[in-house]
C-alpha cells in the first residue's frame, strides 16, 4: 500500500493526530497537545496509508495529500505523526529537532516509523539542516532501539530542571 506524508494543518488533521500523539504523551490532556499548534515554529507531519496506491511507490519529500489528488479522508489512514522544528544551537548548528514521533500502536513494526523517519531526513536536508536530533526518555527502550536502528547516535544526555 502507498504512503504519503503531509503537514497536519487543518482541524480535521489535528483531530486525527492528537490521539496518536497522546500515545506518547499520555500524562497530558488533549488541550495541552492541541496548544502546540499555536507554537511559532512547531510543525506536525502525518504519514498516511493511502488506499489504492502502489506498494513501495516512491513519494517525493515535498509531496503531500492535497485536494487535487482526489484522495479523500475515506481513502487514507493516519498511521504515524512527527512534530518538528528547525533550530540552531551551538552543539548542533542548524538541525531538525524532533519533538514528537509516534506510530499508532496497532501499526508499530510495519515499517511506517522508518518511512516517516526517512521522509523527515530528506525534508531536513532540503532545508539545509546538518543534523536530525531528538530526546528519548530513559525508560523508552523500544523507542531507543528504533532510533539506534535508524542510525541515530547517542550524543549526550538531556538534563533539565523544573521551573
Amino acid at each position: 500500500m502507498e504512503t504519503r506524508v503531509r503537514e497536519v494543518t487543518s482541524d480535521e488533521g489535528w483531530n486525527e493526530a492528537v490521539p496518536i500523539v497522546r500515545q506518547l504523551w499520555s500524562d497530558v490532556d488533549e488541550a495541552f497537545v492541541r496548544g502546540w499548534r499555536d507554537e511559532d515554529d512547531y510543525r506536525m507531519f502525518g504519514l498516511y496509508e493511502v488506499e489504492g496506491g502502489d506498494a513501495g511507490e516512491e513519494v517525493p519529500a515535498d509531496d503531500g495529500i492535497t485536494a487535487d489528488d482526489g484522495i479523500t479522508a475515506d481513502d487514507r489512514t493516519l498511521v504515524a505523526v512527527a512534530g518538528v522544528s528547525i533550530q540552531r544551537v551551538l552543539h548542533h548548528e542548524r538541525h531538525l529537532w524532533v519533538h514528537d514521533f509516534v506510530v499508532d500502536e496497532p501499526r508499530r513494526g510495519e515499517g511506517f516509523g522508518s518511512a516517516l523517519f526517512d521522509w523527515l531526513d530528506e525534508w531536513a536536508r532540503e532545508r539545509d539542516c546538518r543534523n536530525l536530533a531528538l530526546a528519548c526518555h530513559d525508560d523508552n527502550d523500544a523507542g531507543r532501539a528504533f532510533y539506534e536502528a535508524e542510525g541515530v547516535e547517542v550524543w549526550g544526555q538531556v538534563m533539565e530542571r523544573e521551573l
